[in-house]
């Protein structure tokens, strides 16, 4: 219900504020959820744009976690209070397209404030994930990843596999494992992060397969999960038969918490997560060498994998602000895009970068022959034009949806329900929280 009440605070109607700065530099704030290292970093990126010229001052301001950030947003707005920009995670999108009215669309804004912004300078799946039906980009992509695999060089080579071949397909993945396993090089094979994104939403999207009705989500509110097929019935199925094996490790549900541990400690020797979490990794990897590859896919059912879907965050710019504020926020992000400012961004984060301008800038700079498998996430998310099935998901309420799967997840691992009987109730359960969803709005 939580996320139900979001988009219907943000439906209600609200006034405009009308109140002009009395001062030579316009103060624009920017609500956001990154705490730690990546908070720094995001705060100096705002110094150095208000560095950059002297009439706005970008205004970074924490708000807590992703939902927090959101609720809190939709708290300012019925006080009349609400910041002009505010981060919000990819699962929100679909909650932010039905907020009729809270929204500036940033294709809009750019036009608007005479900015340049083009939308075929940034990577295609990242477009397609945050625009409209008829290709608007409706929010100012920020911090973008996507799923990999990390897997323990020196473990491969213990178990007599080649360290620089890491398995493409799942069949020569659990070829993989079990001689890890039954090699004594590792007590386990995999543990993963994410088991809805990683294994059940990207899952579809590089098999090309849908996720749900209506285009994942894309062409209405009445779509429907239909992610209970042979597809993901196999792979679930997998998972259990390695679970039971001991060949996985669960690691927890939603970002699956206790999985980077396994990885680190060398219990597990292979670790899905985000492209994001590369350094963590780098950071906690002690004493052995990790190699970086692109998530496994069943080559009897897809010859040529899809591109992978993107998680992280965009930057979405909320009505009711003065005028000029919307000019700064215009020209924030205008240098946002610069190459070296993406490129910066992207290198030390692990986020991808947004443009292929920030891309190019990199590999001009040597970065990604300096720090191998860098590229890998880019790789993965260009490989393909996106098509229906991979460009993305937008649904409403779906952190609930996966809230749902998950249970069901744990409900099959325990022995309770098979891997279809599994799935079949995350789809029911997760449906009824689209219709819900569908109502309010």
């Amino acid at each position: 219900m939580k996320h139900q009440v979001i988009a219907a605070g943000f439906a209600a109607g609200f006034a405009l504020l009308s109140t002009t700065s009395a001062f030579a530099v316009t103060e624009i704030a920017w609500w956001h959820a990154m705490g730690g290292e990546l908070g720094t970093k995001l705060e100096e990126i705002a110094t150095k744009f208000n560095e950059s010229q002297a009439d706005y001052k970008i205004v970074p301001v924490f708000k807590g976690t992703y939902p927090e950030t959101l609720t809190a947003t939709i708290a300012a707005f019925r006080a009349n209070q609400q910041p002009a920009i505010v981060q919000v995670f990819e699962v929100g999108t679909g909650t932010m397209m039905a907020a009729k009215g809270a929204v500036y669309p940033v294709y809009k804004l750019m036009a608007d404030q005479g900015e340049a912004f083009e939308p075929k300078s940034f990577l295609p799946t990242i477009v397609g994930y945050y625009s409209d039906p008829d290709g608007n980009i409706l929010s100012f992509p920020f911090n973008s990843s996507t799923p990999i695999m990390y897997y323990n060089k020196d473990v491969f080579k213990k178990a007599g596999l080649d360290p620089e071949t890491p398995p493409k397909t799942w069949t020569e993945f659990e070829t993989a494992i079990t001689k890890i396993k039954e090699s004594g090089a590792a007590p386990c094979g995999l543990s993963t992060a994410w088991v809805s994104w990683i294994h059940t939403e990207n899952l579809a999207a590089i098999h090309d397969k849908p996720y749900g009705t209506k285009g994942n989500g894309f062409e209405g509110l009445d779509a429907e999960f239909t992610f209970n097929d042979e597809l993901h019935e196999r792979h679930w199925g997998n998972l259990k038969k390695w679970y039971d094996a001991g060949l996985y490790k669960y690691g927890g549900p939603v970002g699956g918490n206790d999985a980077p541990p396994l990885f680190y400690s060398q219990e597990c020797a292979i670790y899905m997560n985000s492209s994001a979490a590369r350094a963590a990794v780098v950071n906690n990897a002690k004493g052995f060498e990790v190699g970086f590859a692109p998530l496994p896919y069943y080559d009897d059912i897809i010859q040529n994998p899809q591109n992978s879907i993107i998680g992280g965050a965009t930057l979405w710019t909320l009505n009711g602000r003065p005028d000029e504020e919307y000019k700064g926020v215009a020209k924030f992000f205008a240098y946002l895009s610069k190459p070296e400012v993406q490129a910066d961004w992207h290198q030390f984060t692990g986020y991808l970068p947004i443009t292929n301008a920030a891309y190019d800038l990199g590999k001009s700079q040597g970065y990604y022959e300096k720090t191998p498998g860098s590229d890998v996430a880019i790789k993965q998310m260009t490989r393909t034009e996106p098509t229906a099935n991979s460009k993305g998901l937008r649904f409403g309420n779906l952190t609930q949806a996966r809230d749902v799967l998950d249970k069901e997840f744990e409900a099959m691992l325990a022995g309770n329900k098979t891997a279809k009987e599994a799935l079949d109730a995350a789809v029911a359960g997760g449906n009824k929280i689209l219709r819900e969803f569908e109502s309010a709005n």
